[in-house]
């Protein structure tokens, strides 16, 4: 009667072992979809969701692909544009995004995506959202602002995008960016504003001051693209990422829209933008520094300039010894050349300033009227 038991109780254990390891194999054979399934309802979108695609349908055509050729030889179409599709320099190739300004057809843009051409006599040409090529000059550049503009050829451009103000943002609210990262047109990303009143750097010594800072993801091919706010608003450049890959990090800058208001009309007007300046060479920060002197020193004064009407002195070219360290301008403490060009800025140009320096250890004030810097070189 036992060993009846076992041989059940093992035949039992068997069958259970055999249906265990069929189990898939019936599952599939029975359950395989075999025919396209059918499709469940969504429903409504979020309405989260419904605004930011609105906001891309109603601003992508407005955002071009631009394009940039230092010299126009045919061997420019052989490997001159990374694989990656994004902005490449050393090859005279330089790609970036622009956006409509007005119905006249002008395009703005970085002026590092189209520096190469316009040094170089070489040729630029916008991409629409069309897919239409359309060939552009360049009608002016202000490098201290990172900013150009462009004109479209013989063609109807896509309306201008809505102008906002960077006056009144406020850190986290929402960001997004249009360009055309690593080549890839009209890519839409979103963020935030991380944060308001940074400085970037630009040409010439100078930074930007009030740059916005955003999570939104913005790549090399991003340059020149527009941040937009949740009401499709312009509220800033795309210029730059702080990566040490080059890719994205999380961290990127855009000049602020009330800049760029200011600037472009001028740029369109006059083909450039006039800096406020007081006519002075000043020396290198790392040599400053070395020498531990907190302030610009002024290393030459321009004949003729306000610095030079205001009695400022520059180094002495027979013993070296420095003559003028500005110091402050106003109440506003000078520590470096951004700040004092950040303090001419904010006064513009005809305004009169009240600068202090150190000349023999000694403080003095110096009043001095701001002039454009161009204009004072000559």
């Amino acid at each position: 009667m036992a060993d009846r038991f076992v041989r059940m109780a093992a035949g039992a254990a068997l069958v259970l072992l055999a249906l265990l390891v069929a189990q898939p194999y019936v599952t599939a054979f029975l359950f395989a979809a075999r025919t396209p399934r059918a499709i469940t309802a969504r429903g409504d979108l979020a309405s989260v969701e419904t605004a930011t695609v609105a906001l891309f349908a109603q601003a992508s055509p407005s955002v071009v692909h631009v394009f940039a050729q230092a010299a126009a030889q045919g061997r420019a179409l052989l490997g001159a544009e990374s694989e990656d599709g994004g902005e490449r320099e050393g090859s005279g190739s330089q790609t970036g995004t622009g956006f409509v300004w007005d119905a006249g057809g002008h395009i703005v843009t970085n002026n590092h995506v189209v520096a190469a051409a316009a040094q170089g006599g070489g040729s630029v040409s916008v991409r629409l959202s069309s897919g239409v090529v359309v060939p552009a000059r360049i009608v002016g550049a202000a490098p201290s602002y990172d900013l150009a503009v462009l004109r479209l050829g013989r063609t109807t451009p896509p309306p201008p995008l809505a102008i906002g103000t960077s006056a009144d943002l406020k850190v986290g609210q929402a960001t997004y960016a249009i360009g055309n990262p690593f080549g890839l047109d009209h890519t839409l990303t979103t963020g935030v504003v991380s944060a308001l009143q940074r400085r970037l750097p630009t040409a010439e010594g100078r930074e930007l001051s009030g740059v916005i800072q955003t999570d939104a993801a913005i790549n090399p091919g991003n340059s020149g693209g527009p941040l937009l706010d949740s009401a499709g608003r312009l509220i800033g450049v795309n210029t730059a990422i702080f990566s040490p890959s080059g890719a994205s990090a999380g961290i990127g800058f855009a000049i602020p829209v009330d800049v760029v208001n200011r600037v472009v009309p001028e740029l369109i007007r006059n083909g450039r933008t006039r800096n406020p300046g007081i006519g002075i060479i000043a020396g290198q920060e790392s040599v400053t520094a070395r020498l531990g002197i907190d302030g610009v020193v002024v290393v030459r004064v321009i004949r003729g300039s306000p610095a030079a009407q205001a009695g400022l002195r520059g180094v002495d070219p027979q013993t070296g010894a420095i003559g003028d360290v500005i110091v402050a301008a106003g109440d506003r403490p000078i520590h470096r050349l951004a700040d004092l060009t950040a303090a001419m800025a904010a006064a513009g140009i005809d305004a009169t300033m009240d600068l202090t320096v150190e000349r023999d250890g000694r403080p003095r004030r110096v009043r001095v009227t701001t002039t454009d810097v161009a204009e004072a070189r000559r």
